[in-house]
């Protein structure tokens, strides 16, 4: 039963964030702010999310995952109560910064769950399952959102996500248990000397950006989707739901594609996937001239997020391959630097490219595009640098020899 708790929580972050994209249109009405101000609601949580997961991984090592995961739970439920209870967008923003810390806390104790409790195959099979677990969240929750948004407002997302934590409280209460067997002592510099070795990899660093630029283009359409399908093209927060759906499905099977080829060179697999996405954003920009509706925007969306999710895959392993002795902080590092970029610079791509049409959109995809394929270069040239300096080391060795 704890198993099924732990993966149960794995899609906490993505019902966090996506539960509520229907109504964003609506909750900028009713609150009488911007645009901008409610997308904002997103960004907040994204970067509170990522700048917790850099540090809880050590914080649980040292404690115990039990108790701060379900103090945690308890504290979202209560933030999600009173975010729904209340029409200030600043008292809002903070409880999007105690959302984002606390389901830091709660995912990131929950994959620890697994390291204790399993080994070898079984454990492997078990963290191949995550990513397809958490795409769930993204999928279901936009389609969940939509139609609490028609029948019971805005509010009524927030008190799902309550219920939601609610619920696995009593679960962890009934079920749950200290997993932890050797806790560790809580040493700031040495922790810190690993995160800087970490950074100070070009390679892992750039890495990491790509994973932000490809997860970006998910978020960038969370936040002006809605806006363009409720306000630009009439149509109702139901249709926003589905159309969530849809692309969070494409999300996954770029992932499943990314798996199914991972035996193939790597570069060449990334610039085919980059050339492909930026080919159909701009057939996206061009045909607005010609056709613009939900289907066309929807249709040229589904190719791009295919190929964003193909990215991540790819990118996820090849930067949690680089420090396999040091997996825990590397794969924090690695989740929490790319929440952090997700959230300034898809704020940034809406601020300049506000959610207006299906055109704008589209110059959206192609700003992250291009950013992407730039960095996929850099980190090639890195990449042939780095094996010129081994070779090289390598040849003065057998000179020596």
């Amino acid at each position: 039963m704890a198993t099924l708790i732990s993966f149960g929580l794995i899609p906490l972050s993505g019902f966090a964030t996506d539960i509520y994209i229907p109504s964003l249109p609506t909750m900028a009405g009713q609150m009488r702010v911007s645009d901008v101000d409610v997308q904002l609601t997103l960004s907040i949580f994204l970067i509170s999310y990522g700048v917790s997961q850099l540090f809880i991984g050590s914080v649980l090592d040292s404690f115990g995952r039990y108790r701060i995961g379900l103090w945690s739970l308890v504290v979202f439920a209560l933030a999600s109560l009173l975010i729904a209870n209340t029409h200030n967008i600043y008292f809002i923003y903070l409880l999007r910064v105690v959302h984002g810390i606390t389901a830091g806390a709660i995912v990131v104790a929950k994959r620890a769950y697994f390291v204790d409790k399993f080994e070898g195959e079984k454990l492997k099979h078990y963290l191949s399952l995550f990513t397809i677990i958490w795409s769930t969240g993204p999928i279901v929750a936009p389609f969940i959102g939509g139609y609490l948004q028609t029948a019971f407002g805005w509010e009524s997302n927030f008190y799902f996500l309550g219920a939601f934590a609610a619920v696995f409280v009593v679960l962890e209460i009934l079920f749950g248990g200290e997993t932890l067997v050797y806790f560790t002592a809580f040493k700031l510099k040495s922790i810190a000397r690993i995160y800087l070795n970490m950074i100070k990899t070009t390679s892992f660093s750039l890495g990491i950006v790509m994973l932000g630029l490809a997860y970006c283009m998910v978020m960038v359409y969370n936040m002006t989707g809605p806006f363009i399908i409720e306000h630009h093209l009439k149509l109702t927060p139901i249709v926003a739901g589905y159309s969530s759906l849809i692309l969070g499905f494409a999300w996954m099977v770029g992932g499943f594609i990314g798996k199914a080829t991972i035996n193939k060179p790597f570069f060449k697999r990334m610039a085919a996937n980059i050339a492909l996405q930026a080919g159909f954003a701009i057939l996206m920009i061009i045909s607005v001239h010609f056709i613009s509706n939900l289907y066309s925007m929807i249709a040229f969306a589904f190719i791009i997020h295919i190929c964003a999710g193909f990215t991540f895959n790819n990118y996820f392993t090849f930067c949690l391959s680089k420090f396999p002795k040091n997996g825990g902080i590397s794969g924090g590092l690695t989740g929490g630097i790319t929440y952090v970029i997700v959230s300034f610079l898809s704020y940034g791509i809406v601020s300049l490219v506000p959610a207006k049409d299906e055109l704008n959109l589209g110059y959206s995809y192609l700003i992250m595009i291009v950013l992407s394929s730039i960095v996929m270069f850099l980190i090639l040239r890195f990449k042939r640098k780095d094996e010129r300096e081994i070779g090289g080391r390598n040849s003065a060795v057998g000179h020596l020899s």
